[in-house]
């Protein structure tokens, strides 16, 4: 049994939450929340913006806490689960790792790349596992292309195109500070980010052109420039002004021997369509699968090929040098 202690009870903190209950060989032990009444279990005022909203949560059995420290000092927790704001992580996570700690980090790693250094090498001093909340993969047609890559299915990668778009944002306080939350360049397209890097590997260089708000991106398009140059791979994310517009996110992505569409549609090489039938998870299921990789992974005592924090830190290292080019006008390498 693999004993969890979530610091942050926002609305990640509850969805990882109610996804351990899924999870035989998981419990949630302990729980660190500044706010007195979620110490209690009146999660009513949380919500986002998909999901479940909070209810009144029975904590009995849950020790809980006001300050990370008294957390880190449980001797009942062998899992950090890190839902603060994206500023916190590193701190949290060094504090976690030295304390003996294994660490879950909501996505992004951290807002900086030298926070995420920090937080990969705490790890690796203390010889433990290390994984970032990364859930895209997790989701059913993104695990479909990754699962294409994994088995051959369709010959090698060639290319491919996501688009990640929503609506400005306009009930977030802060959302373009860069020390906050970083805008949909890290809110969002990080996402997308983290899965191209997982696909492709890593980039040489990036180009990106986009609308700035202050020094940071609102609205971008991107060319990954890969050392094989026969790789052709786009995005394109960030926020329009009109409230109408619904949250999108989609792909293309091209093999040798087929193309494969966000829908589940295969356009295969003879010329055929086919229609899968890809598995219908809600949101708690597929934060279900993300976190069994977790607790599989830190059973094993085995990195995740998923969630690993190299990983996590090389999808920041990517959305950054995007916001400089997209600052400069110019390609930029990575």
């Amino acid at each position: 049994m693999i004993r969890i202690g979530i610091t942050g009870l926002g609305f990640m903190g509850m969805m990882h939450y109610l996804s351990y209950q899924n999870i035989k060989d998981a419990k949630v032990t302990a729980i660190c929340e500044v706010l007195p009444e979620r110490r209690t279990g009146d999660w009513t005022k949380i919500k986002g913006n998909f999901g479940p909203q909070g209810t009144q949560t029975d904590l009995t059995g849950i020790n809980t806490y006001a300050e990370l420290p008294q957390l880190l000092a449980d001797p009942n927790v062998d899992l950090v689960d890190i839902c603060l704001p994206p500023g916190a992580h590193a701190a949290a996570a060094v504090a976690a790792f030295n304390a003996g700690k294994h660490v879950l980090s909501e996505k992004p790693i951290a807002l900086k790349i030298a926070d995420a250094d920090v937080m990969v090498a705490a790890a690796e001093k203390n010889k433990k596992l290390f994984f970032v909340g990364h859930v895209l993969p997790f989701f059913t047609a993104y695990a479909f292309v990754y699962d294409a890559l994994k088995t051959n299915k369709y010959g090698a990668l060639l290319g491919g195109h996501f688009n990640r778009v929503i609506s400005d944002p306009v009930w977030l306080k802060n959302f373009y500070d860069m020390n906050f939350i970083g805008g949909p360049l890290l809110d969002l397209h990080i996402h997308d980010a983290h899965f191209i890097r997982l696909l492709f590997g890593m980039p040489k260089s990036v180009q990106s052109v986009g609308r700035l708000r202050g020094e940071v991106p609102e609205y971008f398009s991107t060319q990954f420039i890969f050392g094989n140059p026969a790789l052709v791979v786009t995005s394109n994310s960030g926020c329009i002004f009109q409230q109408g517009r619904p949250f999108m996110a989609n792909y293309e992505v091209h093999f040798e021997k087929a193309t494969l569409l966000s829908d589940g549609t295969v356009l295969t090489e003879d010329g055929k369509v086919e229609q899968m039938q890809l598995p219908d998870l809600d949101e708690i299921g597929v934060f279900t699968n993300e976190l069994t990789e977790v607790i599989n992974s830190v059973k094993a005592d085995r990195p995740s090929a998923i969630l690993g924090g190299q990983l996590a830190r090389d999808a920041l290292a990517i959305a950054l040098k995007e916001m400089e080019s997209v600052q400069k006008q110019r390609a930029v390498a990575v």
